[in-house]
């Protein structure tokens, strides 16, 4: 399923990481996936990216809701999160002071740490090059 004009939430992840592609497996077998509207952003072709850039699409994870307002990195897995039922009990922690500040500097640390954390569990696909430019 890509795109679906009437979805609440658009999902844009990078599909050839293979750190990313496994936790938006993940997501997609909850309850509610079906509703929302997946776009692997490393494909080649015309999908719609929400007005992002290939390369901008794939340095981050995103989220752009029904509205259109643009939700990234540490905001977007919360955002994402209250749309899955199964997961909407860890998106309150967004309304705790000083938690979305300190869960977009986890998400920043992570970045660059992707390749090698493939690497370490033994991805045949390393994201080397594939999990988007870094951090932004």
């Amino acid at each position: 399923m890509d795109t679906t004009p009437a979805a609440p939430l658009t999902v844009y992840y990078d599909g050839a990481c293979p750190l990313c592609a496994a936790e938006i497996r993940t997501y997609r077998r909850s309850r509610g996936a079906d509703a929302l509207a997946w776009v692997d952003v490393s494909r080649p072709g015309p999908a719609d990216l929400g007005g992002l850039t290939r390369d901008a699409a794939r340095a981050r994870f995103h989220v752009r809701d029904r509205e259109g307002r643009l939700a990234s990195g540490a905001a977007g897995f919360l955002t994402l999160w209250s749309h899955l039922p199964g997961w909407h009990r860890l998106a309150w922690i967004r309304h705790v002071p000083g938690v979305p500040w300190l869960a977009e500097g986890a998400y920043r640390l992570f970045l660059p740490l992707r390749p090698w954390i493939a690497r370490r569990l033994g991805s045949r696909t390393p994201c080397d090059g594939a999990c988007g430019p870094g951090p932004r």
